[in-house]
């Protein structure tokens, strides 16, 4: 966010762009600049020729966090299922990491790898055994009983729709705002 008179501007075009009030705005700044080091972008987001962001500015920062609003009480269902299915799109972009539409045994092993290699008590073989027996779940979800040369090819969209079908999505992925009279007494 620029200089004083350009910042309520700013302000105003990401509050019409993401949804979020000015103040929450404000608060995801200041988390911003926190993870970024008071730098203007974060780097280093995923490694590898997937054409990802190696790094993110705060218009993308917001953008980003905007798919982890809670849904909004007033909308009918029709949006809610909108919102439901644009929260799943976002998410099933995460795992497909070279943009083919289809989430492979390979990047998948690569995201569960990456989500446990903070935990010192899983190995990576048991980090793949985890992907491989999800992998094979949601192939009996999405094909059924598979015949025992048939190979499945990965997770597409409609799959991983059909995957998360029933799952309240809505409940699992969204942030929220704490106050600073409850920040206080985390402290």
């Amino acid at each position: 966010m620029g200089a004083a008179q350009s910042t309520s501007e700013e302000v105003r075009e990401l509050v019409g762009k993401t949804g979020f009030s000015s103040d929450q705005i404000e608060q995801l700044h200041r988390r911003f600049k926190q993870l970024s080091g008071d730098q203007p972008t974060i780097r280093n987001l995923r490694k590898g020729p997937s054409g990802l962001a190696d790094e993110i500015n705060f218009e993308d920062f917001l953008t980003i966090m905007a798919y982890f609003q809670p849904i909004d009480v007033t909308m009918d269902e029709e949006q809610v299922q909108l919102c439901r299915k644009e929260k799943l799109r976002f998410l099933f972009h995460m795992y497909d990491s070279d943009s083919d539409g289809r989430i492979t045994l390979e990047e998948y092993r690569n995201v569960v790898e990456e989500l446990l290699s903070g935990n010192p008590h899983i190995e990576k073989e048991s980090a793949r055994s985890i992907a491989d027996g999800a992998m094979m779940e949601a192939a009996s979800v999405c094909v059924g009983q598979m015949e025992p040369d048939q190979v499945y090819e990965g997770i597409t969209f409609d799959d991983f729709l059909k995957i998360w079908q029933g799952i309240d999505i809505e409940t699992k992925m969204h942030i929220r705002f704490l106050n600073m009279e409850t920040m206080a007494l985390c402290h």
